[in-house]
């Protein structure tokens, strides 16, 4: 299972439905744009240390970006910016998870609707 940005948010929130979740999972992995967004989103060097404990203590956790994953996110980038409004960083993740075979684990799933080909399951912070 690839976890989308967005519900590791949550995890670094404490939404403990999120937290569950995930740790319910017997394998899951993070995108490398995944790790680059919550490493962006954090404000200070303490939020980032303890961002880097959480998601970077095993280097198989994040998935690196290569050249298959960028090749396919150009592929979705071309077939779906214009008609769905995907995004570089969505079309990376998507490609990420399609590449190695994967669901992906979002609580943004109208971002990654229209992608075929990519198993989406849906996390809903109000229900968990």
């Amino acid at each position: 299972m690839l976890i989308d940005s967005d519900v590791l948010i949550w995890i670094a929130r404490g939404h403990p439905g999120a937290i569950a979740k995930v740790q319910a999972l017997p394998n899951w992995r993070i995108s490398a744009v995944s790790y680059m967004e919550l490493a962006q989103g954090c404000r200070n060097k303490s939020e980032l240390k303890s961002m880097q404990k959480t998601f970077m203590s095993d280097a198989n956790d994040v998935l690196p970006i290569t050249q298959s994953i960028s090749n396919l996110a150009c592929t979705l980038v071309e077939k779906y910016a214009l008609s769905h409004r995907v995004h570089v960083a969505d079309a990376l993740i998507a490609a990420t998870a399609m590449v190695h075979a994967i669901p992906l684990l979002t609580g943004n799933a109208k971002h990654f609707s229209a992608i075929k080909g990519l198993e989406v399951q849906v996390f809903s912070p109000a229900a968990e």
